[in-house]
């Protein structure tokens, strides 16, 4: 599957951003539970603009992340009534902006806005185009019984299962395990 650029970086932060939560970490942990983090994972992820570092900013993204999860598995009638519920809070106007070595993409909010509601808006673009491609299938939950991931299946048949290699290899090992105990 192929999207544009700026899409296929916004749902691969997404996936990032989601899969910080203890369920689907690989820590178990929340890797998102101190300011100090989440300006971690920001510049890891090359995101740019207004980053306060505060605690109250924290709380706003733990909310986005919940918001995003839940969006993430909608089925297609019900994620556009969320999408658009983002776009609309936010009073979101695109525009195409070049920076930081990026090239021509969409951004809706300026680079002052809160983080969360940036991040919001970002995903909610990226998922427009998801929806009106008609690949909400690509986005979806690990596989694996015991993880709580998202992830997103770029791949060209659609195959993917699993939010990462290592869940991957856990349910073929019990899969083997159980084989050889029949």
């Amino acid at each position: 599957m192929h999207f544009a650029p700026d899409t296929e970086d916004a749902l691969q932060f997404a996936v990032v951003l989601c899969n910080t939560v203890p369920t689907a970490s690989r820590s178990g942990e929340d890797e998102l539970a101190t300011p100090t983090q989440l300006v971690a994972l920001l510049h890891e992820n090359q995101y740019s603009g207004r980053i306060d570092g505060d605690e109250a900013e924290l709380q706003q993204v733990h909310e986005t992340r919940d918001r995003l999860r839940r969006a993430w598995t909608m089925e297609r009638d019900a994620a556009v009534a969320e999408v658009n519920a983002m776009l609309a809070d936010a009073h979101a106007s695109p525009y195409l902006m070049r920076h930081d070595g990026f090239d021509w993409h969409l951004h809706a909010t300026s680079l002052e806005a809160p983080l969360a509601e940036r991040i919001r808006v970002e995903i909610a673009l990226a998922l427009v185009d998801v929806i009106r491609s008609n690949e909400n299938d690509r986005l979806r939950s690990c596989a694996a019984d015991d993880c709580d991931g998202l992830l997103l299946d770029l791949s060209r048949n659609g195959s993917k299962r699993f939010c990462s290699v290592r869940c991957g290899n856990r349910m073929n090992m019990v899969a083997f395990r159980a084989r050889q105990e029949a």
